[in-house]
């Protein structure tokens, strides 16, 4: 391969690169192994090997731009994201080279994208702890970080009254007695709170 240009574009980090002959692509340092983007130059000729490095590069920054659009578009787990990518038949080793850069910039983030999937959820939902844990889990969500997710929705929202409505809605629906409990218990609360708030109704 001999470079024919290599210019810095509008995204930070990331840089176009002409050859000779064959299609542009785009590179960045950070997945680059032994080149040193600062030592590319116009008329320099590359080996195989540096070849392939360029490459790979090439190929992880294609990721990278793909997952950058669903990242425009709301907030990502890694888990999510990765099967997004998958879906599109990329390389696994380009996805994670691209997954790992993301989050070291804080542009992909598990905890973020857990906050707004609860504050989303609830918007039609009535869910206790156990049953948004549960859920953030599901969806690829560590233990730990659905943990902290929820208990600081918590911290910033009543259960007892989302349970209260829940309660209301399933009486509503003509549940009582054990399937209300049931149908609770389901939704996440727990059998005190429950048990709390089938007194005060």
């Amino acid at each position: 391969m001999i470079i024919k240009s290599i210019d810095e574009t509008s995204y930070q980090g990331m840089f176009k690169v002409c050859q000779e002959s064959g299609n542009p692509f785009f590179i960045r340092q950070d997945y680059l192994k032994t080149i040193m983007i600062e030592n590319i130059s116009s008329g320099q000729n590359f080996n195989e090997h540096e070849d392939n490095e360029l490459l790979d590069a090439a190929l992880s920054c294609i990721v990278e731009l793909k997952a950058v659009e669903y990242l425009a578009r709301s907030e990502q787990s890694r888990f999510g994201l990765y099967q997004k990518l998958i879906n599109k038949k990329y390389q696994k080793v380009y996805i994670e080279n691209a997954l790992d850069f993301l989050e070291k910039k804080n542009y992909l983030s598990d905890e973020r994208f857990s906050r707004a999937w609860i504050h989303s959820r609830m918007l039609n939902h009535c869910e206790g702890r156990t049953k948004l844990v549960n859920e953030l889990i599901s969806r690829g969500i560590s233990r730990e970080i659905s943990k902290n997710a929820v208990e600081e929705f918590f911290s910033e929202n009543d259960e007892e009254a989302l349970c209260k409505k829940a309660c209301e809605k399933f009486l509503k629906k003509g549940k009582n007695g054990e399937k209300l409990t049931a149908a609770l218990l389901n939704s996440g609360f727990s059998y005190k709170m429950i048990k709390s708030i089938n007194e005060s109704l």
